[in-house]
């Protein structure tokens, strides 16, 4: 394989940075009202009911840390714990409606932070950060 461009790899640390730097901000400086890693099973829970396996397996962390963080959100009122209909071993989480408030709630709270932040930018860089968002999201899907 060729050594990467100079140039793409200080855009690739440019870059990792300032995600870096956008998430950390969205995630604990927008004065949340629920911690980062809760609201992320909240929001994995409004998609469909998962298992905690499943939970564990997309937030890259193991079973045990995900039952305890699950014990936090169903202790809060905000899932709730079911047999799987088909195979009765299996415990399937979902929202309840206080969940689904908390979820509707919490992000419109984190959308209203950013958008406070976009609104001296001009139309121009609107639209280029429109471009660079559809752009970004491209990288992540490859």
């Amino acid at each position: 394989m060729p050594a990467p461009d100079p140039e793409t790899s200080a855009l690739a640390h440019d870059l990792r940075i300032a995600c870096m730097r956008v998430a950390r901000r969205v995630r604990y400086d927008a004065d949340n009202t629920i911690p980062p890693h809760l609201f992320s099973i909240l929001v994995r829970l409004a998609e469909r009911p998962r298992t905690v396996g499943e939970l564990a397996t997309i937030e890259q962390v193991t079973a045990p840390s995900m039952s305890r963080a699950v014990t936090q959100v169903c202790d809060s009122g905000w899932a709730e714990r079911s047999a799987d209909e088909h195979d009765g071993r299996l415990v399937r989480l979902t929202l309840t409606s206080e969940g689904e408030e908390t979820v509707r709630r919490e992000r419109a709270h984190r959308d209203a932070w950013m958008t406070e932040r976009l609104e001296g930018l001009t139309a121009p860089q609107r639209r280029l950060l429109r471009e660079a968002t559809d752009l970004l999201a491209q990288v992540v899907d490859r």
